[in-house]
């Protein structure tokens, strides 16, 4: 394995990491070797992740590619967990991918899962050669020398955790642990959840954790859509309940990636993973209210955002738009506002933030009926074409995504709502009601074109017959006519 040299996205501050991220490195694991990340060994005890054999002689891959001697389950296989499990195929000799949605397992094995195209080349690869064995059976688990948690967690209608999946998913885990085993959650989710959820329940069975069992919170970084950010580029950071538990879990994650930082606690790779999401919500929300600014200024905030991003320190930008989808960015945060609500604190900069969130998609409405008064018509029957339904560009995902509020607030002051997304044949709005993708849609026929998400390789130019484009991405130029939030 190439040395990899941490560039931190905090400018200039590279020399700090030393003495407080501990670099995991696999080759001086197998030579025994473990430097900072060993001070304080419970017992000296360390994770045996090789079927019987010492750990750290062969154990994991070995730098060049070539597959471990061991067995990795993944229980969950959504966005997070299914990329997972094929990023382990020849990483290790058996996946065994664990989900409870008998659907969610046939639309795997009928390919519909939504990926790119390099995870559906491994996925017919692992389904064809049996390195991939999927499963709704929990007991499964067992069998493997590793488990990683990848459910959801997603917030309710009132932005507060819904923890049903991450809490089924780690009773089934602690129920079914045996001694050896690394057990390592990867779910965005409180500070404290693996202590509460895995660690502590494993030692009430008896199991001691660090001597016994090996229990630690390893964040995800998966990027859907984006073949530019591949888990093997992408380093992580994993913290365990004692230095044995970080040093097992170390190994688990090298599997996946070739950078591993190992943190003190899995406490502070849990808030690590929730200061990344809501430095991006915080980011997206400023991104939107600057747009604002330069409309107000008469500018284009797109060429403003690029010129700042010419300076290479200082500053990290972010593109406005019709408001914020996906699973991480519109809930996370709410997991740490909930906690804090928990203790009577506040985070007034992350609340407001999110509030801005929310009410983005208002915003894109209220902007629609403007830009339709302006030529003296009335949004109340309206014909409206909403160009693209999920949340980013280049996925089939509708979780949280704004062009669903947009419809729903569109349809409920009279507007006639189309929606064209070829990745999206069909969405259910909040009341129930469901729409189909248009297909062969015309410019012409509409009254507004409203631009919510382009994906790549679909061509968008009957949209310029629209008397009127609203382009809610700031970055649909190509209509004359075009007007944006």
């Amino acid at each position: 394995m190439a040395e990899h040299r941490l560039s931190l996205a905090v400018n200039g501050r590279e020399h700090q990491y030393h003495g407080r991220l501990v670099p995991f490195n696999v080759a001086h694991e197998h030579a025994g070797t473990d430097g900072q990340a060993g001070d304080g060994d419970h017992n000296g005890a360390d994770g045996d992740l090789s079927n019987g054999q010492p750990a750290g002689t062969g154990a994991v891959d070995d730098g060049a590619g070539r597959a471990a001697a061991l067995s990795v389950a993944v229980v969950g296989l959504g966005y997070v967990g299914l990329p997972t499990a094929l990023a382990l195929h020849n990483r290790c000799q058996r996946i065994i991918g664990i989900d409870v949605s008998e659907q969610r397992l046939a639309d795997i094995l009928a390919r519909r899962a939504d990926l790119y195209e390099a995870d559906r080349l491994r996925l017919d690869t692992a389904l064809a050669d049996g390195s991939l064995e999927l499963t709704s059976d929990p007991d499964a688990a067992v069998a493997a020398d590793a488990i990683i948690i990848a459910v959801p967690t997603p917030v309710d209608g009132d932005h507060l955790p819904d923890l049903a999946a991450l809490r089924g998913a780690c009773e089934s885990v602690v129920a079914r642990a045996r001694a050896g085993q690394t057990v390592v959650l990867t779910s965005t989710t409180f500070v404290g959840t693996t202590r509460e959820l895995i660690a502590g329940p494993l030692e009430k069975r008896g199991l001691r954790v660090g001597t016994d069992v090996f229990v630690a919170f390893s964040p995800e970084r998966i990027d859907p859509g984006n073949p530019d950010h591949v888990q093997r580029e992408t380093p992580r950071v994993a913290g365990g309940v004692t230095p044995a538990c970080s040093r097992s879990a170390g190994r688990v994650i090298s599997l996946l990636t070739d950078a591993v930082y190992l943190v003190s606690s899995p406490e502070a790779a849990e808030a690590t993973k929730l200061y990344e999401n809501i430095f991006r919500a915080v980011s997206l929300a400023l991104a939107n209210e600057f747009a604002d600014v330069c409309g107000t200024l008469g500018l284009d905030p797109i060429e403003v955002t690029l010129a700042a991003g010419t300076k290479p320190y200082g500053f990290l930008g972010a593109f406005p738009g019709p408001g914020v989808g996906g699973h991480c960015i519109p809930c996370d945060p709410y997991y740490l506002l909930w906690q804090l609500g928990e203790k009577e604190r506040l985070a007034p900069l992350i609340g407001q933030a999110m509030r801005s969130i929310d009410q983005r998609p208002q915003q894109v409405v209220a902007r629609a009926a403007e830009l339709l008064q302006g030529d003296g018509r009335d949004l109340a029957g309206a014909k409206i074409m909403v160009v693209g339904a999920s949340y980013k560009a280049g996925v089939q995902d509708l979780r949280e995504s704004p062009a669903l509020p947009i419809m729903a607030g569109l349809l409920r002051l009279g507007a006639d709502v189309k929606y064209y997304d070829p990745l999206v044949p069909t969405v259910r709005l909040p009341d129930g009601q469901e729409l189909r993708s248009e297909q062969g849609p015309r410019g012409e026929d509409y009254d507004l074109a409203l631009i919510h998400t382009l994906h790549p390789g679909v061509g968008y130019g009957w949209a310029k017959d629209c008397p009127r484009v609203l382009d809610a991405t700031y970055q649909f130029d190509d209509a004359p006519q075009r007007a944006v939030v």
